[in-house]
C-alpha cells in the first residue's frame, strides 16, 4: 500500500483506476483519458496534486539561499505571490529536480523597483518522486544560510484546469476571493482573505490551458472536491495530466530531463538566468561556450503507429547515410492532434526529418518545436 492523499476515498467513490506514482496511490483515469484530455481542453477538469511536495521557505536570508539554489533568479518576483519557474542543478549542472517557487503574499502591490519579494514564507513546489533527494540536498545548501524549511504535509492541491475552470473556482468561492480569481495575471498567487485556514490560489497548471492551482487545509480538501464535481468540473487522472502536459511542451522529470543532462540539452535554457551565481553555474557556462551537442525537440509520427519513451531515432543525411541518432525521451498520442507524438533528444541538427524504430521498423517522422497544443488549439 502507497501513500494516500487526503482525496483518496474520493477517488474511490468515483471508481478510478488506482496506480502506483512515486509512492503514491494516485487514480490513472476515472473512466476514459481521451474525454478527461478533451475536457481540460475544451471545458474544464480537475486533479488531485496533493502528492507534490509543499515546502515553506523562511528566513532573513531566503532571497541568497534561493538564488544560489536555482538557475532562475528569484531577485526578478517583485510582485507578491509572483511565480517562478526553474530547475534546480548540482554542481555538475544535471537536473537535480524542476519546480516553482512562489514569492511571499505580504500585503501591498508591487515592490520597488530591484527589491524581491523577500519578507514573509517562499512556497517552493517539487516532484514527489524527487522528495527524499531534495530535501536532503535543499538543507545540506541551507546549512550556509539562516533559513528554515518546513514541509507542508497537512495541505491537499487540487488543479483545476480549462477555459472554464477559473469562473467555476471564482463561483464556488464568492466575493473578494471571487474578485481577485477574476484579475488574477498567469503565474500569480494569493492568499484569498475570506476564506479561513491556510488557503493560496495561483493561477498556474501543467496542463497547457488556463486554470488555478489551490492549497488548502487537507480537512476541507474532499468537501471541496465534490463541490467542485457537482459545479461539473470533470475529475481527470494522471494519463489525461501526461497527454496534456506532454501536447503542452511541458517536460516531465525523470524523462525529459535529470541530473545525467543539463537543462541546455532539455529545452530549459530559457529558464536560465545567467547574470547570477547559482550551483552549476560554471558547468552550464563551459557547456555553452563549448557548443551545445544535443537539444530536446518534438516528433510527429507521419503514420501510423505509437511513440514511447527510449525509442531509438534516427536522423537521415544525404545519399542514405546517417547523421545522427538519439532517443525519445517522451511519447504519447496527442488527442487534440489525433497523431503520435513525443519528445526527443537528438544532436543539433537543420534536419525537419527524423525516422523513428518501431518494433524495428523505421518509421518517418517530422521534426518540430516541443510545443505541439496549448489554450485548446494545435500549434502543429
Amino acid at each position: 500500500m502507497g501513500l494516500r492523499t487526503p482525496l483518496y476515498d474520493e477517488h474511490l467513490a468515483l471508481n478510478a483506476r488506482m496506480v502506483d506514482f512515486g509512492g503514491w496511490d494516485m487514480p490513472v483515469q476515472y473512466a476514459s483519458v481521451l474525454d478527461e484530455h478533451h475536457a481540460v481542453r475544451r471545458t474544464q477538469g480537475m486533479f488531485d496534486v496533493s502528492h507534490m511536495t509543499l515546502l515553506e521557505l523562511a528566513g532573513p536570508d531566503a532571497v541568497p539561499y534561493l538564488r544560489r539554489l536555482l538557475a532562475n533568479d528569484v531577485a526578478r518576483l517583485q510582485t507578491p505571490g509572483k511565480a517562478l519557474y526553474s530547475t534546480m542543478l548540482d554542481e555538475q549542472g544535471g537536473v537535480i529536480d524542476d519546480l516553482i517557487v512562489y514569492a511571499p503574499t505580504d500585503a501591498g502591490e508591487a515592490l520597488p523597483e530591484g527589491e524581491p519579494a523577500a519578507a514573509g514564507l517562499w512556497r517552493v513546489i517539487v516532484n514527489c518522486g524527487t522528495h527524499d533527494k531534495d530535501l536532503a540536498w535543499m538543507q545540506r545548501q541551507a546549512a550556509s544560510f539562516r533559513v528554515s524549511l518546513r514541509e507542508r504535509t497537512d495541505l491537499a492541491m487540487i488543479a483545476v484546469q480549462g477555459p472554464q475552470a477559473r469562473a467555476t473556482v471564482a463561483g464556488l468561492l464568492g466575493g473578494e476571493t471571487a474578485e481577485r480569481i477574476a484579475v488574477l495575471p498567469v503565474f500569480q498567487g494569493f492568499e484569498p482573505a475570506g476564506l479561513a485556514g491556510d488557503w493560496f490560489i495561483a493561477r498556474t497548471g501543467y496542463t497547457g490551458e488556463d486554470g488555478l492551482e489551490l492549497m488548502l487545509p487537507a480537512s476541507e480538501a474532499p468537501a471541496f472536491w465534490r463541490r467542485l464535481l457537482a459545479a461539473g468540473v470533470a475529475p481527470c487522472g494522471l494519463g489525461a495530466r501526461d497527454t496534456l502536459r506532454l501536447e503542452a511542451g511541458m517536460p516531465l522529470y525523470g524523462n525529459d530531463m535529470s541530473e545525467a543532462v543539463s537543462p541546455l540539452v532539455s529545452n530549459l535554457g530559457w529558464t536560465i538566468a545567467w547574470d547570477h551565481d547559482f550551483i552549476g553555474k560554471a558547468a552550464l557556462e563551459a557547456e555553452r561556450d563549448a557548443g551545445v551537442k544535443q537539444r530536446l525537440v518534438g516528433l510527429v509520427l507521419e503514420g501510423k503507429g505509437v511513440l514511447r519513451a527510449h525509442m531509438r531515432v534516427v536522423i537521415p543525411g544525404a545519399d542514405g547515410t546517417v547523421a545522427g541518432e538519439g532517443e525519445t525521451t517522451s511519447g504519447t498520442f496527442s488527442p487534440t492532434l489525433e497523431k503520435a507524438i513525443a519528445f526527443a533528444r537528438i544532436p543539433v541538427t537543420d534536419s525537419t526529418e527524423a525516422l523513428v524504430d518501431i518494433r524495428g521498423k523505421l518509421q518517418p517522422a517530422r521534426i518540430v518545436k516541443p510545443v505541439f497544443a496549448r489554450s485548446g488549439k494545435p500549434l502543429i
